[in-house]
């Protein structure tokens, strides 16, 4: 049974910064890709980060060059460094999981994730 486990969101103030952290337990197979989604309300949920087992990434438009994605496959662990925070960011956001065939193809949209965690809030004020 995959188990993520997010946490380190909070309440930041816009241009600060939060870093998300995700715990991942029960994969059998190391080949995989991770991601960070994030759904605001009222909005659907949408990629914001990916990152395979190699370590190749790719950012949705509306973050590049704020947020880096990165990971220790050792320890299982994916995080999400977020600086310059603006209010739209303001989101659930959770970590997911497929298997390495689906990497990268159509990564932004739910249908792509095997795994979900449970999510993390992040709030960003003016």
């Amino acid at each position: 049974q995959v188990q993520l486990v997010e946490s380190g969101g909070g309440s930041v103030q816009a241009g600060g910064s939060l870093r998300l952290s995700c715990a991942a337990s029960g994969y059998t197979d190391s080949s995989y890709c991770m991601a960070w989604f994030r759904q605001a309300p009222g909005k659907e949920r949408e990629g914001v980060a990916t990152i395979d087992n190699n370590g190749n990434t790719r950012y949705a438009d509306s973050v590049k060059g704020r947020f880096t994605i990165s990971q220790d496959n050792a320890k299982n662990t994916l995080w999400l460094q977020m600086n310059s925070l603006k209010p739209e960011d303001t989101a659930m956001y959770y970590c997911a999981a497929t298997g390495a065939a689906k990497c990268f193809i159509n990564w932004r949209h739910g249908p792509w994730v095997d795994y979900w965690g449970q999510g993390t809030q992040v709030t960003v004020s003016d």
